[in-house]
């Protein structure tokens, strides 16, 4: 039986998601508790795939994974969180046709990226207005000859909340890095660093090439991935679970915040 598992995470103490031989990463949290609990032996006789690659620092709400098993009852999201660190949660899963490949059949994904500070929110929307649709993002990612550069940006929506500007923004796919070059390019225009006609040479690199500098991983999370008919069982108590623990790190971090601000206030130069 095919399974797929939907995984949640905090990257800010991993090395990245995929697996590396001696380096801490999500997948490979993932691989020691599956097989703990006996649900896949061997990664190639499972035919498991991930969805998506994120970097060191990233964050997930809706990764996917997916993998044969003999044993899928015990393939269960709360049996697999007692196995894995308390940043690392599998919430939801799925039983999938034997050929589902979640990285191919992915219809489209979803990012958000989470800026500090506040920037023009109408030169923010100008600019994504002009961002979304098909476009040559060769300007905004680190090359991968693995894909092509030219993507469909479908959704791409601007707000600031309190002290932070945010950027939800869905496409076809991705390529590396382009989400948090793209953050950098919408500050740049946020702030009147550069202006819409920047932005529009930018989105032809046939005949203007500038490199950016991606920003901080720590802002982005990879929010959902979409599939055609796919019908998740969610685990209420793993979400429960997972819930308490949030809020308890968000106090902690709250609580934290505040007395960095402290600290830095009273370093008065």
């Amino acid at each position: 039986m095919r399974i797929a598992l939907q995984i949640a995470y905090i990257g800010t103490d991993y090395n990245g998601f995929r697996y590396q031989e001696g380096a801490k990463t999500i997948e490979g949290e993932l691989f020691r508790a599956l097989s703990e609990l006996n649900i896949i032996n061997s990664l190639r006789e499972a035919n498991y795939i991930a969805a998506a690659r994120t970097d060191r620092g990233v964050h997930a709400l809706g990764q996917v994974i997916a993998f044969d098993t003999v044993n899928p009852d015990a393939a269960i999201p709360r049996v697999i969180n007692t196995k894995l660190p308390p940043t690392i949660w599998v919430w939801a899963r799925a039983h999938v046709q034997s050929g589902f490949d979640p990285r191919r059949d992915a219809l489209s994904r979803e990012y958000r990226y989470i800026m500090c500070g506040k920037y023009s929110i109408s030169l923010l929307r100008n600019a994504s207005r002009l961002l979304k649709g098909a476009h040559d993002f060769a300007n905004f990612a680190t090359p991968d000859k693995e894909q092509s550069s030219i993507c469909k940006i479908e959704k791409i929506d601007m707000r600031v909340e309190r002290e932070f500007t945010v950027m939800d923004i869905q496409a076809d796919h991705f390529i590396w890095q382009m989400v948090r070059k793209i953050a950098t390019a919408m500050r740049m225009v946020g702030c009147g660093a550069r202006d819409i006609s920047w932005l529009e040479q930018m989105l032809n690199p046939a005949e203007f090439n500038e490199g950016l500098e991606p920003s901080p991983a720590y802002g982005l999370i990879l929010k959902g991935i979409e599939y055609e008919n796919m019908l998740w069982d969610e685990d209420a108590y793993a979400k429960k679970a997972i819930k308490d623990n949030l809020e308890e790190q968000f106090r902690w971090h709250g609580v934290m915040a505040e007395m960095l601000r402290e600290l830095n206030e009273s370093m008065v130069v």
